[in-house]
C-alpha cells in the first residue's frame, strides 16, 4: 500500500514490512499470495527457463533492466532489502517474492525507476526499468514470412522501428504490413532496398501500311446537227458530257483535270453525227513504314517522361469572345513508372504514343487552317523480368471498298453497257505492333558511352572549299571503348548507339 514517509519526503509503494524478530514477512492481499504461488511454480520449473527472466542487481551500482509490456521478469538483489518503491506504477508494477527477489511486471511503454532500501533505510541501488512493446512474436513471424532478409527490429516508446536491407520493394512492404498488425500507425521504416533499382525501358513502334486502288471509267458523247444545221443535238455521260462541242475529228479533248493515271479519247463521225468516247484507268499501290524506338531510364517507383517532337498551336475560344492558344504535343511520347518488386521482376505502368500532323484531315475556319493529327497510343500495366519483352499492343486493319456507277438502263446493256459504267476498287491494310523490353541497369563510366556526334568532326576551310568535304576525321586521335568503335564506322556500314 502507498505510504508517506515523512523523513524521506516522497511517496513510496511499500511492498513488504520490516522484518521482525520472528523473521516472518507481512504479505499483502490476494495478489501477494498469487505471486508467491507463481514463484513456487517457477522454482519447480527447469533451471534454463528461470534463468532467462532473472536479473541480478548489486549494491552501490546502477542497473538497467528491460521488460516487455504485459510480461514479467524476476530481479534478484545481492543484498537483502527492507523496502521497495517504484517511481511510476503506471509503467511497471512490482511485488516482493522474498527479501532478495522482486517480481516486475511491465504495464505500459516507458522508463521508470525502481528503488531498493535496506533495514536502516540506506539506499541499496536504483534500477532503471525500461518497458517496451513485446516484439518477440513479431520477430518470429517476420523470420517465418521473410527468411533470409536482414531486417533489424527495435522498439521506440510504444512503436516498432525496422531497419536493415531487404532484397526488393515487395518484401519491404510485406514487413511493414506485418509490423502494422503489432503496432498500428506506430511503425517507423528505416529499411533500404538492395540490388539494382534503375530500369531502362526500350519501346519499339513498328507500323506497315499497304494500299491498292484500281478504277476504270468510261464516258460517251454524241453530238451533231441535222436538217442543214438548223437543229443540233449534243449529249453524253461522265466527262464526255462536259466536253463541249466536238470540234475535232476525235470528238473533243482530254480532261484538263484528271485524277486517274491514264486516259484515252477517241471519236468518229457518222455523217453529221459525231461520237466520242473517253476511257480513264487507274491502278496505284503504296507502302508506308513507320518506326520509332524511344529509350528511357528511371529509378524504381519514379515517373519518367519522354517527348521527341514538338507542340502544335491550336486556337481556343474563351468566354467574352477572346481567343487563346493551346499547344498540343506531337511526336514520340513515353511516360512510365517502373517498380522492381522482387529480384529481377519489374512492374511497369506505361503510356506510349506516336503522333504526327495530318494536314489532309484539317479544316479551315475564317481563313485559319488547323491541321489534324494521326496518333497511335497505348496505356497498360505489365510485369516482366529483366531482359524480357512484351508485345503490349497490336493492330491489324483491313479496309475494303468498291463502287459501281452507271447510266440507268443503258449500263445494263450487254457489251455496250460497259461504255455507260464506271467501277472503282480500293483496299487498305495496316499492321501495327508495339514491343517493350525492360532492363535493370547500373551507371557506368562516361567514356564508355557513345554519342551520335563522336565520329563527325567539323571540316576545316581547306577541306570544305578546296576538297568539298563536309566532315573530317579525328586527325589520327584514337578514341577507346564503345565511342571509338562507333567513331571508326562510316555511313556505308551500320551505325547508331552501342550499349553494353
Amino acid at each position: 500500500m502507498p505510504q508517506d514517509d515523512g523523513n524521506r519526503g516522497h511517496l513510496k509503494t511499500r511492498t513488504w514490512g520490516v522484518i521482525g524478530e520472528a523473521g516472518h514477512m507481512k504479505r499483502h492481499g490476494i495478489l501477494q499470495a498469487a505471486l508467491l504461488g507463481l514463484s513456487l511454480a517457477a522454482a519447480s520449473a527447469p533451471a534454463p527457463s528461470v534463468a532467462e527472466d532473472l536479473r541480478v542487481v548489486q549494491r552501490g551500482t546502477s542497473s538497467k533492466v528491460s521488460v516487455a509490456m504485459n510480461r514479467a521478469i524476476v530481479v534478484e538483489s545481492d543484498t537483502p532489502f527492507a523496502e521497495l518503491s517504484i517511481a511510476n506504477p503506471q509503467i511497471a508494477d512490482i511485488s516482493s517474492l522474498s527479501d532478495r527477489t522482486i517480481y516486475v511486471l511491465g504495464k505500459a511503454p516507458g522508463i521508470t525507476t525502481l528503488t531498493l532500501l535496506d533495514q536502516n533505510g540506506q539506499l541499496i541501488t536504483n534500477v532503471d526499468v525500461v518497458v517496451a512493446a513485446d516484439i518477440t512474436e513479431f520477430k518470429e513471424r517476420l523470420g517465418q514470412i521473410l527468411p533470409g532478409e536482414h531486417i533489424e527490429v527495435r522498439t521506440a516508446n510504444d512503436g516498432i522501428v525496422l531497419s536493415g536491407t531487404v532484397s526488393s520493394t515487395q518484401k519491404l512492404q510485406r514487413a511493414l504490413d506485418l509490423a502494422e498488425r503489432y503496432a498500428p500507425e506506430r511503425v517507423s521504416n528505416l529499411m533500404s532496398v538492395g540490388g539494382v533499382q534503375q530500369v531502362m525501358l526500350k519501346v519499339r513502334f513498328a507500323e506497315m501500311e499497304r494500299s491498292v486502288s484500281k478504277s476504270l471509267s468510261s464516258s460517251l458523247g454524241i453530238g451533231g446537227s441535222v436538217f442543214g444545221g438548223d437543229v443540233g443535238v449534243q449529249g453524253g455521260n461522265g466527262r464526255a458530257s462536259n466536253a463541249g462541242g466536238q470540234g475535232s475529228q476525235l470528238g473533243g479533248s482530254l480532261p484538263a483535270s484528271n485524277t486517274n493515271t491514264g486516259a484515252i479519247l477517241f471519236g468518229f463521225d457518222v455523217g453529221a453525227v459525231q461520237v466520242s468516247a473517253l476511257l480513264e484507268a487507274l491502278e496505284s499501290k503504296g507502302v508506308v513504314r513507320t518506326l520509332a524506338e524511344p529509350n528511357l531510364t528511371a529509378l524504381s517507383g519514379q515517373e519518367a517522361k519522354f517527348l521527341a517532337g514538338g507542340e502544335y498551336p491550336v486556337p481556343v475560344s474563351q468566354d467574352g469572345g477572346t481567343v487563346s492558344v493551346e499547344y498540343k504535343p506531337f511526336g514520340v511520347e513515353m511516360n512510365f513508372i517502373p517498380r522492381v518488386v522482387d529480384g529481377d521482376i519489374i512492374n511497369l505502368e506505361l503510356s506510349a504514343a506516336v503522333s504526327a500532323i495530318d494536314p489532309n484531315n484539317g479544316f479551315t475556319l475564317d481563313n485559319l487552317t488547323i491541321d489534324a493529327f494521326t496518333k497511335r497510343s497505348t496505356e497498360t500495366t505489365v510485369e516482366l523480368r529483366d531482359g524480357q519483352s512484351f508485345a503490349i499492343a497490336g493492330l491489324l486493319k483491313d479496309d475494303f471498298r468498291d463502287r459501281n456507277s452507271q447510266v440507268p438502263w443503258l449500263g445494263d446493256i450487254p457489251v455496250l453497257g460497259a461504255l455507260f459504267r464506271s467501277a472503282e476498287y480500293q483496299r487498305s491494310q495496316t499492321e501495327l505492333v508495339i514491343i517493350i523490353t525492360a532492363h535493370l541497369v547500373q551507371p557506368t563510366r562516361g567514356e564508355a558511352l557513345a554519342l551520335p556526334t563522336d565520329r563527325i568532326k567539323p571540316p576545316s576551310e581547306k577541306d570544305l572549299f578546296l576538297f568539298g568535304n563536309v566532315a573530317r576525321d579525328s586527325g589520327g586521335r584514337q578514341v577507346r571503348g564503345a565511342a571509338g568503335e562507333v567513331a571508326r564506322q562510316d555511313f556505308s556500314g551500320s551505325y547508331g548507339y552501342v550499349m553494353e
